[in-house]
């Protein structure tokens, strides 16, 4: 387990601070264009149209059946944590990279969690470096947002271990596909 955390988990920490980086240099861009519905005033930014295309095609990759389960091997870590830590830095969206390739390292199944926990946290401790200094410059309203988003995922995965059991995978990637579907699609859009 020590291994398959440090063959994954150092590549997918540099790759998290590059795709924070990419993520900090978006949110600084002017907005692509602006538009007005039912008298309001919408602007579409780059981040959260990059953000919101990348929510789709991680919401249709565990919709679509076909897509599901990719097939790497476990020599493969490398990348596999290159890829996880790059899409984590740059929306957060780490998980279904780093589940397709440890999936394939014989862990149990409590190996995997805790080694899909450990290294989870490694790359959001990561890329929060990079995050904070521009948090701490912005207005009230987005550091209460990272402060909730970061409460929401430790209540999410307290909650989920309780729950595990109780649940099928198929139902949960069913809801969280409609859900980041929703919010990609209102992000995308300049609403949210």
């Amino acid at each position: 387990m020590k291994e398959v955390v440090l063959r994954f988990g150092i590549p997918a920490v540099v790759a998290a601070l590059l795709g924070a980086w990419l993520l900090v240099w978006l949110s600084d861009l002017q907005p692509l264009f602006s538009y007005s519905l039912f008298s309001n005033s919408y602007e579409v930014m780059p981040v959260k149209l990059v953000v919101a295309i990348l929510m789709l095609g991680f919401a249709g990759l565990e919709v679509i059946p076909e897509s599901r389960g990719p097939s790497f091997e476990a020599r493969s870590l490398p990348l596999g944590g290159l890829l996880s830590g790059f899409f984590g830095g740059l929306s957060g969206h780490q998980g279904a990279f780093r589940s397709a390739f440890l999936l394939r390292c014989g862990l149990s199944k409590e190996q995997f969690i805790a080694t899909g926990v450990v290294i989870a946290c490694m790359v959001d401790f990561s890329r929060l470096a990079v995050y904070l200094p521009h948090v701490a410059s912005a207005t009230s309203q987005r550091s209460l947002i990272l402060v909730t988003a970061i409460a929401s995922a430790f209540i999410g995965t307290y909650l989920g271990t309780r729950f595990l059991k109780k649940v099928t995978m198929r139902a949960l990637q069913m809801i969280v596909s409609i859900m980041l579907g929703l919010i990609a699609l209102f992000l995308g859009a300049g609403i949210l």
